[in-house]
């Protein structure tokens, strides 16, 4: 399936939009992390614990958007967008959506 954030693809039609897909994943902080995290913050640098969180959670939302777009037929996911929101103290959301669509191969 090809995934992009483009709002169409150079030298391809598409035949029909299937609607709105989308994924989320929404995850918590992890104690030890946020114990790194700390002494992270006293003396500077990247948070690789969050960051290892936050790429999880991007790969889960968009596995099940995905999974959404094969269940309708789509066999492409065109101008994708990602937002994160705060659901609650030290747990947040990864939201990732797209137009869901038929393409055929002009060449």
């Amino acid at each position: 399936m090809i995934i992009t954030n483009l709002e169409y693809l150079p030298h391809q039609t598409i035949s029909q939009h299937l609607g709105l897909v989308q994924g989320s994943s929404v995850r918590a902080k992890h104690v030890g992390r946020d114990i790194m995290a700390s002494i992270k913050n006293i003396f500077g640098g990247e948070l690789k614990g969050y960051t290892e969180l936050l790429q999880e959670s991007r790969e889960e939302a968009m596995q099940r958007m995905q999974q959404q777009a094969e269940a309708i037929g789509a066999n492409a996911i065109l101008n994708v967008r990602f937002s994160t929101s705060s659901i609650a103290q030290g747990a947040a959301e990864i939201y990732v959506y797209g137009s869901a669509v038929i393409i055929q191969d002009n060449e």
